[in-house]
Order: C-alpha cells, then sequence, then structure tokens
C-alpha cells in the first residue's frame, strides 16, 4: 500500500496557497482564523473573505495568492480544513485526474503511480485523514 508520505512531500513552495478555485471556508474554519486574528467574525469575512455562491472563499491578493501568505502561511496553526488536507482532498475521490492536474504546480505530490494504484491509495487516506 502507498502512503500518504509516499505521495506527498510538502516542499514549502506555496503554489498551493495560489487560486485554482479559491479555498473554501466552514463555519469553524471562519469562527477560528476570526478569533486567530482577534477580530469580530464579520470584520474578517468582510476584510478576508469572498461569497462563492452560498460558500465563503479566502480572499487573494493582487499576485493570486492567499491573502495570508506572506512566504508561508500567516494563519497555520488554525488554517481550513481544506489546507490541512493538502493535497488529499475529497475532489480526488470524483475524479483521479484532479491529482494529475494539482500535481503540475505543486512539486511535492508524487506522479508516476498508475491511476488504479493511486485511486486505492487516495480512498484510503482522505478516509483515514481527521476532519
Amino acid at each position: 500500500m502507498i502512503s500518504s508520505d509516499t505521495l506527498f512531500a510538502c516542499t514549502q513552495c506555496g503554489q498551493c496557497c495560489r487560486g485554482f478555485g479559491g479555498t473554501y471556508v466552514s463555519s469553524r474554519d471562519q469562527q477560528a482564523i476570526a478569533d486567530f486574528l482577534g477580530m469580530p467574525l464579520a470584520r474578517f469575512l468582510e476584510n478576508h473573505c469572498v461569497p462563492s455562491g452560498n460558500r465563503m472563499l479566502l480572499a487573494q491578493d493582487t499576485s493570486g495568492y492567499c491573502v495570508f501568505y506572506k512566504q508561508n502561511c500567516s494563519i497555520h496553526p488554525v488554517k481550513p480544513r481544506m489546507c490541512r488536507r493538502w493535497p488529499f482532498i475529497d475532489a480526488l475521490l470524483v475524479d483521479v485526474a484532479n491529482w494529475h492536474a494539482m500535481a503540475g504546480s505543486c512539486p511535492g505530490m508524487r506522479t508516476g503511480v498508475d491511476d488504479a494504484t493511486l485511486c486505492r491509495a487516495l480512498r484510503l487516506i482522505i478516509a483515514a485523514k481527521p476532519s
């Protein structure tokens, strides 16, 4: 069985902090970040988030990076669930091609694993990841 450490080793490049559809922040994420920043939730949402349908995303600066990326994540202790799970996100269970697309910009993601093996490993890894 291929482990998460075999499939991914973070290089701290910051590419995961760039756009690509935005970073969804749950209600729990929103409150944790607001508390960490020492500001009311409403101000956090107004200053650091953008709506996308009925969800909130972290805003991006003009370079396309998350507003909290400053050579590293400035909210790392409370980063959103989506960031904590990277690159083992649920979209991989929908289509393994998402792994290949993400690996095109993330040097820490292993390529060269056949899709069937990758799918089996991803299902197990994602199921085992804490929420």
